[in-house]
């Protein structure tokens, strides 16, 4: 199988990630939970991720990295622990559903008001509506680092400097880009930054989490057990563990921690400059095939792995059937849990076929997607 669907999880991990995942299943306890040696194993690997994750980052605090089951699970932490009743939130059009159902929620609930900076059919974020939504009760502009539709990059200095500048938070949706292209979240200055960790970090699923600037607190969505403090009735204070209620997944988190290793010695910078290759080799190759029309600005401030295009003549869910069927490649068609950026691009009915590409992808790959698409083109000009 030729696998380009790896904005939505990456399958081909690192040797390292399967036996550091096989590992701790015969051999990590419980974290936080005894003093036993397989405890202690638990315990360390969670606090190697930790320390690798903040590394990565460009965090200093890496006791307030804290893990989650997914990016959803972190965004949902971070949205309703520090939003509150007559709060204003800015976000935009690139949001996943994973930022806007929160939000939504929340709006519904009567807690906060919300507005969008807003995109051109172009897939363009219109960053220059920015400081016009401001209110004196802005309390956060939430934005995603990339489009998982597009891969557009948005523009996160100027949106942090704009949040800063009215004395908002910022809070950045990292999920397509972590492992993908560099973050520097104290050099930026964002305030939470939420990742998951199967896609771009090449680690299992069911790991993700949140970076929690030093002078920022959250009220915790989930309240429990931590393995410390347990006399006290409520959640403890200090971080991690403020955040982090239940038996860790210290399994998926080993494997994790694995990833993050490979990707520190490998270098994040070589994963983008890869991408990037693969991303100009598919758009060149598939510019000249009649019928193709690839959605998203072309220029902006960079793009991660990700195309999203249609073939006139057939709906993407078809099309992306065709090429799993016919030519074994994995693609994702449909609306992408991006419903607002589908309908700034005038694709909300029909959707899109989405390729996205990772460290694996080769060029091999994209070549063989291109022959895919021109070959289904010209069999449909001869049904014609």
């Amino acid at each position: 199988m030729i696998y380009l669907n790896n904005a939505a999880t990456t399958i081909q991990k690192p040797p390292a990630v399967t036996e550091a995942v096989v590992a701790a299943l015969a051999g990590a306890g419980s974290c936080s939970r005894g003093a036993s040696t397989s405890d202690l194993v638990a315990a360390r690997s969670v606090a190697s991720a930790r320390v690798r994750l903040a590394r990565l980052i460009g965090f200093a605090h890496p006791e307030r990295v804290v893990f989650t089951q997914n990016a959803t699970m972190a965004l949902n932490t971070a949205l309703f622990g520090m939003l509150h009743e007559g709060d204003h939130v800015i976000t935009t059009d690139f949001e996943h559903n994973s930022v806007l159902r929160p939000l939504h929620e929340l709006e519904r609930r009567g807690v906060i008001e919300l507005d969008y900076v807003r995109a051109e059919a172009s897939g363009r974020l219109r960053t220059e509506e920015l400081e016009g939504l401001f209110r004196p009760t802005t309390r956060a502009v939430v934005a995603t680092h990339a489009s998982n539709l597009t891969g557009a990059v948005t523009d996160v200095p100027e949106l942090v400097r704009a949040a800063h500048g009215h004395g908002a938070r910022f809070v950045l949706d990292a999920s397509q880009t972590l492992g993908a292209l560099p973050v520097g979240m104290d050099e930026l200055g964002i305030d939470v930054l939420c990742f998951t960790g199967h896609k771009a970090l090449m680690g299992p699923q069911g790991t993700g989490g949140l970076a929690v600037a030093a002078d920022l607190e959250l009220a915790p969505l989930v309240h429990g057990g931590t393995g410390v403090k347990s006399a006290d009735p409520f959640q403890p204070m200090s971080y991690p563990e403020h955040l982090e209620a239940g038996t860790m997944n210290a399994h998926g988190l080993a494997g994790l921690d694995a990833a993050l290793e490979f990707l520190l010695e490998l270098g994040v910078e070589r994963v983008a400059e890869h991408d990037r290759k693969l991303r100009e080799r598919f758009i060149q190759g598939v510019s000249s095939i009649p019928g193709i029309v690839v959605y998203g600005d072309r220029d902006g401030h960079g793009h991660t792995g990700v195309v999203a295009l249609n073939l006139e003549g057939i709906d993407s869910s078809s099309l992306a059937d065709r090429l799993a069927c016919e030519y074994d490649i994995a693609t994702r068609a449909g609306l992408h849990c991006a419903p607002r950026m589908h309908a700034a691009l005038g694709t909300l009915e029909r959707g899109a076929v989405r390729f996205s590409f990772g460290w694996y992808t080769t060029e091999d790959d994209i070549d063989a997607a291109i022959f895919a698409l021109r070959d289904i083109a010209c069999n449909l000009c001869d049904d014609r």
